[in-house]
C-alpha cells in the first residue's frame, strides 16, 4: 500500500490516472495534457507500472496504458475507518442542526 500512496502523492500521476479512468491513453496523448514534458510523463508511468496503478500493453509501435482500478482496494479498505468518523460526525451535525431549528420554533 505504501507504493500506492507514494504513486497518489504526485499530482501529475494522479492526473495521469484521472484520464486513465475515463479511457486507455498512450504516453503520448498522455503528455499532450500534462504540462511536463514527454521524458517526465514516462517517469510517472513507470512509477505507476511499478505501484501496480496501471498496466501497459504494446500495440505495434505504441504502448497503451489502461488503469488497474483493482490496486486502490486496499487504500479504500484503510479510507474506510476515516470516512466512518466523518459519517459520525456528519450525522452529530445534522442532529443538532435539527434540535437548534427545533426550538426556534
Amino acid at each position: 500500500m505504501d507504493a500506492v500512496l507514494q504513486a497518489l502523492a504526485d499530482p501529475s500521476r494522479r492526473t495521469v490516472l484521472e484520464i486513465l479512468r475515463d479511457h486507455p491513453a498512450t504516453a503520448g496523448e498522455l503528455a499532450d495534457t500534462l504540462p511536463i514534458a514527454r521524458p517526465g510523463v514516462s517517469r510517472h508511468l513507470r512509477v505507476l507500472r511499478e505501484a501496480g496503478l496501471v498496466d501497459v500493453r504494446q500495440e505495434a509501435q505504441r504502448r497503451i496504458y489502461t488503469l488497474r482500478p483493482e490496486s486502490l482496494v486496499e487504500v479504500d479498505a484503510w479510507l474506510e475507518n476515516y470516512r466512518l468518523l466523518w459519517q459520525h460526525r456528519l450525522d452529530a451535525l445534522h442532529t443538532e442542526i435539527a434540535r437548534g431549528k427545533k426550538e426556534q420554533r
